[in-house]
């Protein structure tokens, strides 16, 4: 569009202007990222192509525009992307009378980006087989310098019974896995935490993945270890807690529950007492993610608050048939959960299915 032709929008005074490096302006009620460096503005699109984020609320690296949710970068003149294959909206600029004048015409077109959907982001659906259980050790220690651990030890024993009843196992050692911290996207707003987690989506080496993938996607049943540190569950443990965000964060983002017809239990251990504390916050978080449980979904042992001979507290657990009796009993009473849920998710869908064949057509009711 010729510039006789085009309208434009007064954004302030150029002087002004200048004071500020980057900044979101309104134009016809759409975002724009304005920028000034090296004598020149710069105004493209204020949405980031990766989740939206607020290009305008970010801050410039050289000429690029950073995204302040999770990172992403733009050039702030042509809105390109790194790849230069992507980009967002730019608007066309001018000076006149000592102001500084964006054009109302539309912008150049955004360029999305294209690439496979991350394997996480499929659909939940359960594929056909038996009952499917994960063990989650959230036990700290050296791989390299393997040490016996209470909870690790009952969980092991747990997923054995389990295979011999005939369910698929798998055992997943968070000390095993490289995962970072969550870095809080929600608390910069919430859509800026996604599905699949950002951490995950932009990280090859981040290894958070299996663990998603066992909780979202295969188990039927979700086994959680923990010793107890300070009264309280493992710090690896928690680290997990805090990623597994971006799970219970699509149910208010996006009313959308990603676990379904899923059960979890726990296994605690400790050489210091507290266990009930520490069955109660895994009880809240997971049941906020959206998991069930069986009857008594627990067990532990703890030696109490003076038992310092931890070596004593190993041997008690080494040698005692209750404790691996009851993590056997505790995965039996998941598992029983597990197909009764799995059962009935069947008869509603046949039921819900019949309904609609029904409806479909005349039915004498005489």
């Amino acid at each position: 569009m010729s510039t006789s032709q085009t309208e434009w929008h007064r954004v302030g005074p150029v002087e002004e202007l200048k004071q500020t490096e980057l900044q979101e302006v309104r134009v016809e009620g759409k975002a724009v990222a304005l920028s000034y460096r090296e004598g020149k503005f710069g105004a493209v699109g204020g949405h980031c192509l990766h989740a939206g984020g607020p290009l305008g609320h970010g801050r410039l690296d050289g000429d690029r525009i950073v995204c302040p949710w999770h990172g992403w970068k733009v050039n702030r003149c042509d809105g390109l992307t790194g790849s230069g294959q992507a980009g967002v909206e730019v608007y066309e600029l001018k000076e006149e009378d000592g102001a500084l004048w964006i054009s109302t015409a539309p912008p150049t077109p955004r360029k999305p980006v294209n690439h496979e959907p991350h394997p996480l982001a499929r659909p939940v659906k359960r594929e056909p087989g038996p009952i499917r259980v994960v063990g989650i050790s959230t036990t700290g220690m050296d791989a390299e310098e393997p040490r016996y651990s209470t909870s690790e030890a009952l969980l092991e024993e747990a997923l054995k019974h389990a295979a011999a009843q005939g369910c698929e196992t798998k055992l997943i050692k968070l000390n095993e896995l490289k995962f970072k911290h969550c870095e809080g996207y929600y608390s910069k707003s919430a859509k800026a935490c996604t599905w699949p987690c950002t951490l995950t989506q932009m990280d090859d080496e981040d290894n958070l993945e299996p663990v998603y993938e066992a909780f979202v996607h295969w188990a039927d049943v979700s086994l959680i270890a923990t010793p107890i540190r300070w009264g309280v569950a493992s710090s690896l443990y928690f680290k997990m807690a805090e990623r597994m965000n971006c799970v219970q964060n699509q149910i208010t983002i996006n009313d959308r529950v990603l676990i379904q017809n899923k059960v979890a239990s726990f296994i605690i251990t400790g050489g210091q007492d507290n266990v009930q504390g520490v069955a109660g916050q895994m009880l809240t978080f997971f049941s906020e993610l959206g998991f069930t449980f069986p009857q008594f979904p627990y067990v532990a042992h703890s030696r109490g608050w003076s038992a310092e001979d931890m070596e004593n507290n190993i041997k008690y657990v080494q040698q005692s048939e209750h404790l691996r009796q009851g993590a056997c009993e505790l995965v039996d009473r998941a598992v029983a959960k597990a197909k009764t849920l799995l059962e009935s998710s069947e008869c509603k869908t046949k039921i819900g299915r019949g309904g609609r064949k029904a409806g479909g057509g005349a039915v004498d009711a005489r």
